[in-house]
Formats: structure tokens, C-alpha cells, sequence
């Protein structure tokens, strides 16, 4: 290694800008400013890869999914969406939420989780998690003294997905803490939620008729209401049925 390139990473790391140096030998420009500018470039593009790389992981997402090739054929979409719309997340910039209703296996999960992976890339702030989990961590973080915590995490979102709301029945004070996080999004973000309980089976779920009536007001107050048809992707698949 040369004293030259030898002085030129001893920059870098005082810049914080050690990625850099391992470009330097990537460019192929030979005029100054354009072999600046194109070094400058990559290192702003290695930046960006690694935010996305970060933000999806600290979301919590359980799988990988995008947008790309997913079917909105047995979706019905309501007025006033669509699904160019959808992809644009100007329902976020609205803090508009999204329920995605319809019978197990019909792709709710992975349309919620691609939005949320598309929302990573487009620098929003993230967060997943399956209704019950959550439920138990806020019941965990609520008896450990230390819930005011978690909630200005929530507060920091800009969507919040609750992924399988309603398939595991939950106590009063699970509904309760859970009531809280509705009401911290409420006309601030954003959330998606994916169920396959119509909002009349509710209160079987969360146990107390009038919360359950306030927490349905809040989320359909700025709500699209998306209803997923047609038959479960993972039987249609399946490798019995073949």
C-alpha cells in the first residue's frame, strides 16, 4: 500500500467515510471532478442500501415480500384507491390506516408486508408485529414499568402494522394496552392491519363490548377497508392438493 493511499483511508476514517476507500479502484473516470463526483456517488449509494438494510430489519418483519408481481385480482380495492396508490404510500403522508380483511391465506400478510418493506426503502420509520406477540410485549413492558418507553417508540412510526389481529383471543388488560397504541396512532400515522374477523366479532376477541366499540372508531374513522376473496394461496399450492 502506498504512503498516498495510506493518507487517503487515514481521512476517511477521521471523515467517517471508510467505505470510500473501497472504490477507489472501482471508478474509471479520469478528469478530477468527475472521479470525485462518481466516488461521491457510490458512497451516497452504499449509504442508502444500508438505512433500507437497517430500517427493514428494525421493523421486525418475519418474511421477505414486495410488491412486485402481487395479484390484486381477487382484491376488492375501495373508491378512491387503487393499487398505483397503494404503491405511492400516499396513504401514510395521510395518515390514513388500511384493514385488510378476508379469509386465512389470501395474501393480507404479504401485501401488508411488502407496503411496509416499500415504506422502508422511501425512508419512513417502520414498525411489524403480529397482534398477539405485541400483546404480550406490551403486557411484559406495562408489568416491567417500562411501557412510556415503548411508546414513544410507537410514536416515532410512521406506520405500524398488526399483522393476524384477532386469531388469539386477548384479556382485558392485553386489550386495554392495546387500546393505548390505537390511540397514540389515531390522526398521527398510520396503520395496516390484517384480520379475518369482521368488526361485529370484536368484542369476543378483546372482552369488553365498549372499548372494542371505541377502538373501531378510531381505526375507521381514516380507514380503506381492502377485502380479500377467493381461495387460500398456501391450499392452492399445497403439495397434498397436487
Amino acid at each position: 500500500m502506498t504512503e498516498t493511499r495510506e493518507r487517503i483511508e487515514g481521512c476517511c476514517k477521521k471523515l467517517r467515510l471508510r467505505r470510500l476507500t473501497d472504490n477507489l479502484d472501482q471508478v474509471k473516470e479520469t478528469d478530477p471532478e468527475k472521479y470525485l463526483l462518481s466516488l461521491l456517488e457510490m458512497e451516497v449509494e452504499n449509504r442508502n442500501r444500508a438505512r433500507i438494510e437497517r430500517s427493514i430489519k428494525t421493523a421486525g418483519f418475519y418474511t421477505m415480500k414486495t410488491l412486485e408481481g402481487f395479484q390484486f385480482d381477487a382484491v376488492t380495492v375501495p373508491a378512491g384507491l387503487s393499487p398505483e396508490s397503494l404503491e405511492s404510500l400516499k396513504f401514510i403522508d395521510d395518515h390514513h390506516n388500511l384493514i385488510l380483511y378476508g379469509n386465512v391465506g389470501t395474501g393480507k400478510t404479504h401485501l401488508a408486508t411488502a407496503l411496509g418493506i416499500e415504506a422502508c426503502r422511501k425512508d419512513y420509520k417502520v414498525g411489524f408485529y403480529r397482534t398477539a406477540a405485541l400483546v404480550n410485549l406490551l403486557t411484559a413492558l406495562h408489568d416491567g414499568g417500562e411501557l412510556d418507553k415503548f411508546m414513544k417508540k410507537i410514536e416515532k412510526l410512521d406506520l405500524l402494522i398488526c399483522d393476524e389481529w384477532g386469531y388469539v383471543p386477548v384479556n382485558r388488560d392485553g386489550a386495554q394496552l392495546l387500546f393505548q397504541v390505537v390511540s397514540a396512532c389515531y390522526e398521527k400515522r398510520s396503520l395496516i392491519i390484517t384480520t379475518n374477523l369482521d368488526f361485529s366479532r370484536w368484542s369476543n376477541i378483546f372482552l369488553d363490548e365498549t372499548m372494542t366499540t371505541a377502538m373501531i372508531d378510531r381505526l375507521v374513522h381514516y380507514s380503506h377497508l381492502l377485502i380479500f376473496d377467493g381461495e387460500s394461496h398456501r391450499v392452492r399450492t399445497s403439495l397434498m392438493r397436487r
